[in-house]
């Protein structure tokens, strides 16, 4: 098994257009990382920084530490690229989400150019989200006890006047997150994978040797600490991550194939036979998007709660707030219902089956043994609804592991991200493409590639 993985990267050299890709995709993907280490100028990066280790230490999680795993680091650095790429996505997802309710947009996507046009309007909508969130992250680091709960032990702002600093982070995250995004443009168009989703997977990665560290301090502590870990927590820990991967590179994988049958049919002169194909629908539709939509939306909820309970002096907002901290059973609860939720609300937003009716229609295709019309629609509905929910059952599992092992076990919060959430969804789904990509080079050229079989055949 390994001489075969080495054989086939030794291959991917051999390829002169493959092996160009690859290094360029190398040379950018570190220009990224460049981008999560360079502190900005004026501000204290190694005090911040600090502050993130303790907190990790202590096995603590908090959107903030979310966020900054997404960045690579970059944003507890105080480094260029603290925003990371996460403005683009945000208006990507902003952009498909209105295309699928406004008309105009809906329209505008259909035509011949309007895909250019749509992906100016995102590059835009990054601007101006780069602009305000930039301008937010410099007020954070500049009270940051507002920002992460606690008091540094030192200023994090080093330059006067005050606005002048202001305007100067807002510029240079800007410009950071620009630079990010179409540096993950050429990686899609001149590398190898899908540019943008490399660069927030080489961001996780950048933490294995934290987590790596993490674990090693779990089973072999430092002198003058108790150990809580013993030989079968340690294999307890390979079983999982072992199953956990297996499972996500399943569920990611799996589809449910519909039949499509396509009638005679005569152009002009020529006539063309009726042939067979299928139509695949995956099972997690959605990927990673509910996790992230549930997290984000359940982090507000203890804050707000707790802000306005000491405020107002009321001891029953205060204790409601603490129901929803993570862990607690009323967190859970909510956490699994809003993956649920979101799960569907993705599907609902970006899977439009009257118009997949529709074109099949149009191109004389049918489902055998649907009519077709409104009974194609109906059916595409009810087979989408049954493998969203197995899918999503799948989400809420994986997402609440890292809580668990937190709460059973007491595993850092370094370590546990790599065991389920959106940290080994994206992991998985990203490599798994990056590889497919690699395969199709390799394939042309008539080398084994990494992937020995296809797609497995989930059946809902």
């Amino acid at each position: 098994m390994l001489s075969s993985i080495i054989n086939t990267l030794a291959n991917c050299f051999k390829i002169p257009e493959l092996k160009s890709r690859i290094l360029f995709t190398l040379l950018l993907l570190a220009i990224c990382r460049l981008a999560a280490i360079i502190v900005i100028p004026g501000l204290d990066g190694a005090l911040l920084k600090a502050y993130f280790d303790s907190q990790a230490a202590k096995g603590g999680s908090s959107l903030m530490g979310m966020y900054s795993m997404f960045t690579g680091g970059a944003m507890e650095r105080c480094a260029v690229g603290a925003l990371g790429i996460m403005p683009y996505i945000s208006a990507t997802i902003i952009i498909q989400l209105l295309t699928a309710v406004v008309p105009t947009l809906s329209k505008l996507a259909r035509e011949e150019g309007g895909r250019t046009k749509i992906i100016q309007y995102g590059r835009y909508l990054t601007v101006i989200l780069c602009l305000g969130q930039g301008f937010v992250m410099a007020l954070g680091w500049e009270n940051p006890e507002k920002i992460f709960g606690a008091a540094l032990p030192g200023k994090l702002v080093l330059i006067e006047p005050i606005w002048w600093y202001r305007i100067q982070t807002t510029l240079i995250l800007t410009t950071g997150t620009m630079l990010m995004m179409w540096l993950g443009e050429q990686i899609t168009d001149r590398g190898i994978g899908n540019g943008v989703s490399l660069v927030i997977t080489i961001g996780i990665l950048a933490r294995l040797p934290q987590a790596g560290q993490a674990l090693r301090d779990m089973f072999f502590p430092p002198a003058g600490m108790e150990g809580r870990f013993n030989g079968f927590h340690a294999v307890a820990l390979v079983v999982l991550l072992v199953a956990v991967v297996a499972g996500v590179i399943a569920v990611t994988q799996a589809q449910r194939k519909i039949p499509v049958q396509y009638a005679q049919r005569t152009v002009g002169r020529k006539s063309y036979a009726g042939t067979s194909s299928f139509m695949p629908l995956r099972v997690n539709y959605s990927g990673v998007m509910p996790i992230i939509f549930a997290q984000a939306i359940l982090m507000f909820p203890d804050k707000i709660l707790s802000v306005v309970g000491s405020s107002l002096g009321l001891p029953l907002l205060l204790g409601i707030g603490q129901k929803f901290r993570e862990g607690e059973p009323i967190y859970m609860i909510s956490y699994a219902l809003m993956i649920l939720f979101f799960s569907y609300f993705w599907v609902a937003t970006q899977f439009n089956e009257l118009q997949i009716s529709d074109d099949l229609k149009k191109y004389g295709g049918y489902i055998p043994g649907v009519r077709p019309g409104q009974a194609t629609c109906n059916f595409l509905h009810h087979a989408m609804s049954r493998i969203t929910l197995a899918g999503a059952i799948f989400l809420t599992i994986i997402a609440v592991i890292p809580i668990l092992m937190y709460k059973a076990m007491q595993v850092p919060f370094a370590v546990n991200t790599f065991f389920g959430g959106t940290s080994i969804l994206i992991l998985v789904g990203v490599l798994l493409d990056t590889m497919r990509q690699v395969e199709t080079h390799l394939l042309m050229r008539h080398y084994d590639g990494f992937l020995k079989k296809g797609h497995l055949r989930g059946r809902f």
